[in-house]
């Protein structure tokens, strides 16, 4: 009997992509295999294909991941309350449940590492570890949420590293609560669903700060669709201001940078009130931004390094999500064959452009779903 085999992109080197098939795992009681119906391109894959973040060549990226369970075993179904059948979304990470950090649930800290897209290479006998594939392997500790079938792909999609994710950063670690005023620097996707949990947490003024670009106007249109009550353009109004206005000297509860941009770092000790809460999961790289130490401890403002989502905020996520109170999936802007992942990779990173500025670009690897268009560039 012929073997089920699996198309994926596979990483072999730095900007080196190209198709390759695999063998799909025989599924055991505790363990499953996903068809993948779609899969974000995350800010963060350009960095792996271009060599910026060390990954374990070859490896299959993808760990924005939603798709219907194709097999499971039982004793895995019953673990995670799904079926055959079931429409799911993926935590991008699992751990191997041995270390400290998982046996604490913080898995995402596993020593390891151990997770999709990045951690693992597809040179190992299970091979699916990443969802730019037909199909990805579910390990026994697979984190797996069921979410409605009325909920579109591209919603969906956006749900644990990108909602998920700022469940935890804001409501969880952040504390934003009822009546507070958060400001977002950075109108990309994390900034635009910092937006819907801050909203949903009760915040009262949620500012979210952008560029007068025209590719900026578009995302912070889009936030103000989403719950801002203000925008502001870092370009042409002073930021610090504009909170001192709008508060009436009182400044910011809570502050989370996702622009990356040093300046916006730098403010942050301007922007907040006392006992304020600076939230922090941009990445910098070799830009170190100048941080005025002395106001940081003089107003004791709480500095909160964040990383990665919890099993309790992809729970919360799936929630909002599925309430369609908000259009999340308006952030998708661009569809992509499986064929053509390399070209999304690209976008996403702005080596080519495309008369549609992106958003949010993802990948279809077993075909673009009716009533959309695959992206040609």
């Amino acid at each position: 009997m012929a073997k089920m085999m699996s198309r994926a992109q596979v990483l072999t080197g730095i900007r080196q992509m190209g198709m390759q098939e695999f063998e799909v795992p025989e599924v055991t009681d505790d363990d499953g295999i996903l068809k993948v119906e779609m899969v974000g391109i995350c800010g963060s894959d350009p960095g792996f294909y271009n060599g910026k973040t060390k990954v374990p060549f070859p490896i299959i990226m993808g760990h924005e991941i939603v798709g219907r369970i194709y097999k499971i075993g039982k004793n895995k179904a019953l673990n995670s309350g799904v079926k055959e059948g079931d429409r799911v979304v993926v935590e991008n990470r699992f751990g191997c449940g041995k270390c400290r950090a998982c046996l604490i649930g913080d898995y995402a800290h596993c020593v390891d590492r151990a997770g999709y897209g990045v951690y693992y290479s597809c040179a190992n006998d299970k091979h699916l570890f990443g969802a730019y594939s037909e199909y990805l392997y579910l390990p026994p500790r697979a984190m797996i949420h069921k979410i409605d079938e009325s909920v579109p792909l591209e919603a969906a999609v956006l749900t644990t590293s990108v909602l998920g994710n700022n469940v935890r950063w804001l409501r969880e670690v952040g504390n934003v609560t009822i009546g507070d005023t958060v400001v977002i620097a950075g109108a990309g996707q994390q900034g635009l669903a910092g937006t819907i949990v801050a909203k949903e947490a009760g915040a009262d003024k949620i500012v979210v700060l952008g560029t007068s670009s025209s590719r900026s106007a578009k995302r912070l249109a889009l936030a103000r669709e989403f719950g801002a009550t203000h925008t502001v353009c870092v370009d042409k109004e002073d930021p610090v201001e504009v909170i001192r206005e709008i508060t009436n000297g009182a400044m910011a509860d809570v502050y989370m940078d996702v622009s990356g941009q040093p300046h916006s770092v730098e403010i942050a000790s301007d922007l907040l009130r006392f006992h304020g809460n600076f939230v922090l999961p941009g990445l910098y790289g070799q830009h170190f931004p100048k941080l005025d130490l002395d106001k940081i401890v003089q107003k004791e403002i709480n500095m909160f390094g964040v990383l990665a989502q919890s099993y309790q905020a992809n729970e919360a996520a799936v929630k909002i999500i599925e309430s369609r109170k908000y259009p999340i999936e308006k952030m998708v802007t661009h569809w992509f064959e499986l064929e053509d992942a390399e070209k999304g990779v690209l976008l996403t990173a702005g080596e080519i452009k495309d008369k549609v500025d992106p958003i949010k670009c993802v990948i279809c690897p077993n075909g673009i779903p009716e009533g959309r268009t695959a992206t040609k560039l």
